[in-house]
């Protein structure tokens, strides 16, 4: 049988040489030239379509890599030879989502652009290498071969992938369902009937809305997440709009809905809005856990589950984080920096009505325990607490939440 394999001609022990020299030099590239060939491919992604989500940025650019290192690591154990596709389920999230985008053909460009700025790169390399002419129209010829059979296998596999992906989406209502979404997020005129139709969603009645946002490329923890929260509620129904690879929508038809850290997946971050009712239920919850998942983001925290009266008042505060930073550091002085369960029996005393029994249930201590950490953290204030109670409540509840 003619196959690929059988015509497949072993270079010679000078040629191999030569080979596994340049490929040391591919491994030690400085990062110009990795920059260089990462936006090569992300020209073939037409890069301004996912340019607003990193994260997608990011696995082009991870893929991208991943395939320039399968290439050199096996040409240094077997120089020239035909290199295995890398494991194409690695990248199946970013095809999926590339593709739900209408960026299908765009994900094969990728590498057929990478490519040509791989091979003048590693023309440069060789040709630096030595000047024996016929060496280095054998290493050219094999590593050309090498290289293009393996861009031909990558780009077919993709190819593959991308044809289950839209056969998958195919029947996919996820579109219709974003769309008539943004249309009552927006306001617009649409009637109930219609609304419900294309969404498979009540909108009338009681509205809790959440965002979930999770690390990574994968959706099924934040699925996981939500079907957590389904059972710890007893609830069967749920609205579902994808906003981004690391990023969901969620509506449930409740006004009583309770998510403990429990229900939350490692990863994954979960921002509640306030209940409501109906469609103005309905885009208030969302705002309200948008709100609430930005300003979490923008603190920087790790904590998993926010609500958003919690985060309400920082939101509000100020958008440059400096000018917050600093107001909690005039406002709370020494206490800033001091033992952080001081700060945390200010904060709880505070949210119990400076109710020092109650906070000490909440704390799970004594009463006389609330009352010595009250005592110290008070020397601790450069203004005394009974003149400005509510700007030292503010700060601490900041610095709560910026964890």
């Amino acid at each position: 049988m003619n196959t690929m394999e059988e015509q497949w001609v072993t270079p010679s022990a000078p040629a191999s040489a030569l080979i596994v020299a340049a490929v040391e030099r591919v491994i030690d590239a400085p990062q110009e030239w990795i920059d260089e060939f990462n936006a090569a491919a992300l020209r073939g992604v037409r890069l301004d379509e996912i340019a607003g989500e990193q994260i997608l940025v990011d696995a082009v650019r991870q893929t991208n890599e991943g395939n320039l290192a399968q290439w050199a690591q096996h040409n240094l154990v077997d120089p020239g030879a035909r290199v295995p596709v890398r494991d194409v389920e690695i990248g199946a999230d970013m095809v999926r989502e590339l593709v739900r985008r209408g960026i299908d053909s765009g994900i094969l460009d990728a590498f057929r652009t990478a490519q040509s700025v791989a091979w003048r790169l590693w023309m440069e390399i060789c040709f630096a290498l030595t000047d024996d002419v016929e060496l280095l129209h054998e290493v050219l010829s094999v590593s050309s071969r090498s290289i293009g059979v393996f861009i031909d296998d990558t780009v077919a596999a993709l190819a593959d992938q991308i044809a289950v992906a839209k056969a998958q989406l195919a029947g996919d209502t996820h579109a219709e369902r974003r769309a008539a979404v943004a249309l009552i997020l927006e306001g617009a005129p649409i009637d109930d009937v219609r609304a419900e139709a294309q969404l498979h969603y009540r909108v009338a009645g009681p509205q809790t809305a959440v965002v979930l946002r999770g690390t990574g490329m994968s959706m099924s923890r934040l699925e996981a997440t939500c079907d957590a929260i389904m059972s710890a509620n007893r609830l069967s129904r749920r609205l579902t709009v994808l906003a981004g690879v690391d990023r969901m929508w969620v509506w449930f038809p409740t006004a009583q809905l309770t998510v403990e850290e429990a229900c939350v997946s490692d990863g994954v971050s979960v921002a509640v809005g306030l209940p409501g009712s109906g469609r103005d239920g309905f885009r208030r919850s969302h705002f309200q856990a948008l709100g609430a998942d930005q300003t979490l983001l923008a603190l920087g925290s790790a904590r998993s589950v926010v609500r958003y009266d919690e985060l309400a008042l920082i939101g509000a505060m100020n958008d440059d984080r400096s000018v917050v930073d600093d107001f909690v550091q005039q406002t709370l002085g020494e206490l800033a920096l001091a033992d952080p369960e001081l700060r945390e029996c200010m904060r709880v005393w505070f949210a119990q009505q400076c109710n020092s029994t109650t906070a000490a249930a909440k704390l799970f201590t004594h009463r006389n325990t609330v009352v010595r950490r009250l005592a110290r953290a008070q020397e601790l204030l450069p203004v005394e607490l009974s003149r400005n109670a509510i700007a030292v409540a503010a700060a601490l509840e900041y610095q709560h939440w910026q964890g």
